[in-house]
């Protein structure tokens, strides 16, 4: 999310217009066309990932990953923290137990993204001084911030932004492994998780892998994996 003052060309009727019109279009010709699907997910949901993203409006997990409705169980929040278990049982936490324990979730992937005004924030925690909810929440991207700033010969903010973009990431998969349902899952091998950074401008996205301890290109020759190795 940009934390910064955005230029609106359009007015506010105007903007909750153009959303009642998407509805309408919606719900005139595109939800006749997938009612046999809608029917199906009205009583029931076995979605295929659990996808904690940022909220920021230009990330669009359904539309990246070409899902459907019903495929994905998505959270998101700003910076796509993951709070490390009992420190807040707030959405991130129950939606997480929720997913695991009662969907069966076998896929967990933490998505960050570039130009992430919440780790421009982290960069810059003076800009939060208006916002101090922002500013506490932020605090589960502090360790993160510390990785880079201790060994990180960045020479751009730019650069810096990149690098805190995937150490955030890495600290919110440490952050769920804290969480005793997930790991559980994953001391059994029934439970995979994942570490994404995704790229607006160009739609790449790279992937933590564990085994190697860095970020490689998602290119569908072999899926990087994030994912411990299960013990039992």
């Amino acid at each position: 999310m940009p934390f910064k003052d955005q230029t609106h060309t359009e007015s506010a009727e105007e903007a909750l217009k153009h959303i009642v019109d998407g509805f309408r279009h919606f719900h005139q010709e595109v939800f006749p066309e997938q009612q046999a699907l809608f029917k199906k997910l009205a009583t029931a949901q076995t979605p295929r990932a659990m996808f904690i993203t940022c909220a920021d409006s230009r990330i669009s997990p359904e539309l990246i990953t070409n899902s459907s409705p019903g495929d994905l169980f998505v959270t998101r929040n700003v910076g796509n923290v993951v709070p490390p278990y009992g420190q807040m049982n707030g959405g991130v936490s129950t939606a997480i137990e929720y997913a695991v324990t009662a969907l069966g979730i076998k896929h967990i992937i933490v998505c960050g993204h570039s130009d992430c005004g919440a780790m421009r924030a982290v960069l810059n925690p003076d800009s939060l001084e208006k916002m101090p909810t922002v500013k506490a929440w932020l605090r589960h991207a502090e360790v993160a911030k510390t990785v880079v700033h201790d060994n990180c010969s960045c020479g751009t903010e730019v650069e810096t932004m990149g690098v805190l973009t995937e150490e955030n990431v890495i600290a919110q998969l440490q952050h769920l492994r804290t969480h005793p349902s997930v790991a559980s899952r994953l001391a059994s091998g029934q439970l995979f998780i994942h570490g994404w950074v995704y790229n607006i401008e160009t739609s790449e996205i790279k992937a933590y892998d564990a085994s190697e301890d860095r970020f490689l290109p998602l290119d569908g020759a072999q899926v990087p994996s994030a994912t411990p190795k299960g013990r039992f």
